[in-house]
């Protein structure tokens, strides 16, 4: 470090890569003193002339303000306050276009001044040395001071540094040709840019103070060196001229050898640069107290008549400093602000001067020519010799071009400083620059949205922890921490496990030892006591089965709903089931009447087979219909289902019994004549009364299922119907085939007129007749009988399944559906009962006929008294039942 500071004060200087010599230009503008400029009509003075944040404005529209009156305060980071350059009223606060070359609109205050400009209130330090370094530094902040060499960085930053910096670097070179503001202020200015260096080494502690001017300022040489002669700590260096040699990295390669690694700043090596107008405005308000209201702006180029440097407001027009210079545009005028390498050119004289502002350049065509179209690189490497960072500007163009940022980090854009040397030396006028500044503010935009995105993700992942504890805490709330057990507890528990233990011989105590044993260990270790939701779940389980009831309820009332359809359903099934009956009824009596003529006879060997056949058939039968009902009672069946399953079992065995006696018929032999009617009557007397006890079973069963009462009405009333219908086809097949054999009788007994009957014959025939009409009769009762039970069971369980429901008024269309069944239910047991009589008394007549045919051939004995009572009295007998049937089914209807 010492070979470094003796060589530096000897005078030694190192070389930087790249550089060009452009014109200079700055005769025409240090001729004259600074000067100083009227009052502005209007002041626009925007609340962003630095890097970082804006203040926070503490000012409002029609509030009159002083000279040198904050207009914002800091709020946030690298922030600085603003102040008023002069005293006026604030007439609007309202976006104003930025001096940027893209003119966007920024928040302005703009004030009109009212010609007094009037001091506020100042607090100068005579004696810095007794202030702080805070004190010190929070003078400079709330003074506002920003690099005023062209970044615009916080001073206060710079100085607050907690890093050693062993030199202090004073940029003093200027070497961007036509500004000389920092020339002539070093001129004019020279002890008080002195005053703020020793400022800053007061805060930065540095061990030597190094102050780089080129050497074609010997004036600026002559005054710093005379203002910096008593401080042995200061040096004036002078370095070649060559731009650009101002730059920050450059310059401190030149006058110490360093380098500042790529992505570094100079205090990571020890160094820190400050601008000359930059210690100034220290000086000022530390010493004076003013903030930075102002600022030396050179205004220079050919249409500018009294080109010159001028103290220029904060905020004042550009419009306002190329009046008062004597400014006369040419057609199609360009202003630039900054130098012709490092400016833009401005799209309005309307903008305000702002704290980085420091040449307004107003050329014609010949000083400063249109830039022409690009052209194709023609790989000079011009570029790549003239950069003084070292890069490759053609590569970067390209890349830049393509928008592959990720290549550009790579190639170390962000080193570029953005001199212009590349696009002043390149044959093909390819705008370098431009294509540079794009694509940075490209990649910086990318770079704060992948930042929102990863705070945005640890938002949400710190969201999402925060939610997950606080359901566990919730979830954790109501469990309770298991007391601590004393020495006597555990001691209890152990006997107790001991005494459960000792009883594992006894098995049904088994379960209770093992739950006991999980108990015990769940309170040994701790576990923790779960809270008693008994009642709870009572009330849950209640709920549920109020509304399991509710539901039921409901589909019971919709159930009820579908029985019409039902009953028609039903009495469809019926009527095409009493069709195929009644058919099967019609072929088999055809059959067996058939048989019966065609077969020869043999009297006792028939009566033998018939009656064996009709055992069989029957026992058949009875032996079927027991096992159908012991299959419908052991089975839990549907009421409509368990209705058809029985129509269909007394069906089978009726058409098994029919089948059964038409076989027999047709096997047995020739029987005689009235022995062959008698067996026949005997044998459909049997067969109906079995058919109709098998129905009357089936239909006390159907009963005295639990059904729903409307369905079993409906059941019950198609069953009788079908029982009556099938007693009434019964009466007329049993009517047709005594007539066919009496025929079947007398065509036998013609061919035999001269072989008297016996009295014997006569008497035998009498019986048989008056005994088939008593089976007759006493099967129509039994019908009636079974009939009127059948109802009043019906009746009974149809008021013994609506007692449940005796809460639920019954609907007018359900009383009017109930008084049509009975109805009808009473018309069809008139017929029936009329049917029977009549069937009885044809019965008779028959009877009659026959025994009158019969006694034909027997002309000459005649019928005796006693014959003749007897006879008259049996058919007083049966018409007097026949009544008594028909007036008990009247008052049971």
């Amino acid at each position: 470090m010492e070979k470094l500071i003796d060589q530096i004060k000897q005078g030694k200087v190192w070389s930087i890569p790249g550089g060009i010599h452009p014109p200079g230009q700055k005769l025409q503008s240090t001729t004259q003193a600074i000067a100083r400029l009227p009052l502005p009509d209007k002041l626009v003075v925007s609340l962003k002339q630095h890097i970082g944040a804006n203040g926070k404005l503490i000012v409002e529209k029609g509030q009159q303000v002083l000279k040198g009156q904050a207009l914002t305060k800091p709020s946030g980071n690298w922030s600085v306050p603003v102040h008023a350059p002069t005293s006026g009223l604030i007439s609007d606060i309202c976006p104003m276009p930025s001096a940027h070359p893209s003119a966007l609109p920024e928040l302005s205050v703009i004030i009109e001044p009212d010609g007094e400009d009037k001091w506020c209130e100042l607090n100068p330090v005579p004696d810095a040395k007794v202030l702080s370094h805070d004190e010190l530094v929070d003078i400079i902040h709330q003074s506002g001071i920003a690099g005023m060499g062209g970044a615009g960085f916080p001073t206060y930053v710079k100085a607050d540094t907690r890093k050693a910096i062993e030199f202090l670097i004073v940029n003093a070179v200027e070497c961007e040709p036509y500004i000389t503001a920092d020339d002539m202020l070093m001129r004019e200015h020279a002890d008080g840019i002195i005053a703020g260096i020793e400022l800053m080494q007061q805060l930065l502690s540095p061990q030597l103070t190094i102050i780089g001017i080129e050497d074609n300022k010997p004036d600026a040489i002559a005054a710093m060196k005379q203002a910096a002669q008593h401080n042995d700590s200061i040096i004036v260096q002078t370095v070649p001229t060559v731009y650009p040699s101002g730059g920050e990295k450059q310059l401190i390669k030149l006058l110490t050898g360093k380098e500042v690694p790529s992505g570094s700043i100079p205090a990571d090596i020890g160094m820190l640069v400050q601008n000359v107008g930059t210690l100034f405005a220290v000086n000022q308000a530390v010493h004076e107290g003013k903030p930075l209201i102002e600022r030396v702006v050179t205004v220079t180029g050919n249409t500018i008549h009294k080109q010159g440097n001028v103290w220029a407001l904060l905020g004042t027009e550009i419009k306002h400093l190329l009046d008062c210079q004597g400014f006369s545009p040419v057609p199609q005028q360009r202003v630039v602000m900054g130098g012709p390498m490092m400016g833009f050119t401005l799209p309005t004289v309307r903008i305000g001067v702002v704290k980085t502002t420091n040449c307004i350049l107003a050329p014609d065509h010949q000083e400063l020519a249109e830039p022409g179209d690009e052209k194709a690189c023609i790989r000079c490497s011009a570029c790549a010799d003239a950069c003084p960072a070292s890069l490759l500007p053609q590569q970067l163009q390209w890349f830049a071009k393509s928008k592959e940022y990720d290549k550009l980090n790579e190639h170390n854009l962000f080193d570029c400083i953005e001199c212009g040397a590349c696009a002043y030396v390149c044959p093909s006028e390819i705008p370098l620059v431009q294509y540079y500044r794009v694509a940075k503010a490209e990649i910086k935009e990318q770079q704060a949205e992948q930042i929102k995105a990863e705070r945005a993700k640890e938002r949400f992942e710190a969201r999402k922890e925060r939610l997950e504890r606080e359901q566990e805490e919730r979830q954790n709330r109501h469990k309770r921490k298991p007391a601590a057990k004393s020495d006597g507890e555990k001691q209890k528990v152990a006997d107790a496990l001991a005494r459960v233990k000792s009883k594992s011989d006894d098995k049904d105590s088994k379960s209770a030892v093992a739950a006991a044993i999980a108990r015990a260990k769940a309170k040994k270790q701790g576990a923790e006591i779960e809270p008693d939701n008994s009642e709870v779940a009572k009330e849950r389980a209640a709920r549920k089965e109020q509304a399991r009831k509710y539901k039921e309820q409901k589909a019971l009332e919709q159930g009820e709903e579908g029985v019409d359809k039902d009953d028609k359903k039903s009495a469809v099934a019926a009527a095409i089931a009493r069709a195929k009956a009644k058919k099967a009824a019609q072929a088999t009596e055809e059959n067996a009447s058939t048989e019966t003529d065609a077969a020869p006879k043999d009297d006792k060997k028939a009566a033998v087979a018939a009656a064996i056949a009709r055992a069989k058939a029957k026992k058949a039968a009875q032996a079927a219909e027991n096992q159908t009902e012991a299959e419908a009672e052991s089975t839990p069946v549907d009421d409509k289902k368990a209705a058809v399953a029985a129509a269909i079992a007394r069906a089978k065995a009726k058409k098994a019994a029919q089948a059964a006696e038409n076989q027999t018929e047709a096997e047995s032999a020739p029987v005689d004549d009235k022995k062959a009617a008698v067996a026949a009557a005997i044998a459909r007397a049997k067969a109906k009364k079995a058919a109709q006890a098998a129905e009357n079973q089936t239909e006390a069963e159907e009963d005295s299922a639990p059904v729903d009462d409307k369905k079993a009405a409906v059941a019950a009333a198609i069953a009788r119907a079908k029982a009556k219908k099938a007693a009434k086809e019964q009466a007329q097949s049993d009517d047709s085939s005594q007539q066919t054999n009496d025929s079947s009788a007398e065509a036998d007994a013609q061919p035999k007129p001269d072989a008297p009957e016996s009295n014997e014959d006569k008497k035998k025939a009498a019986v048989a007749a008056a005994i088939a009409r008593a089976k007759a009769k006493k099967a129509a009762k039994e019908q009636a009988q079974s009939n009127d039970s059948s109802e009043q069971i019906n009746d009974s369980n149809d008021e013994a399944d609506a007692k449940p429901q005796s809460d639920e008024p019954e609907s007018s269309e359900d009383k009017k559906k109930a008084a049509v069944a009975a109805a009808i239910a009473r018309a069809k047991a008139k017929k029936a009962a009329k049917e029977q009589v009549q069937s009885d008394e044809s019965s008779e007549q028959l009877d009659d006929s026959s025994n009158t045919d019969n006694s034909k051939p027997q002309v000459d004995e005649p019928e005796s008294s006693e014959d003749k009572k007897k006879a008259a009295v049996a058919r007083a007998i049966a018409r007097a039942k026949a009544k008594k049937l028909q007036q008990e089914g009247n008052d049971k209807s």
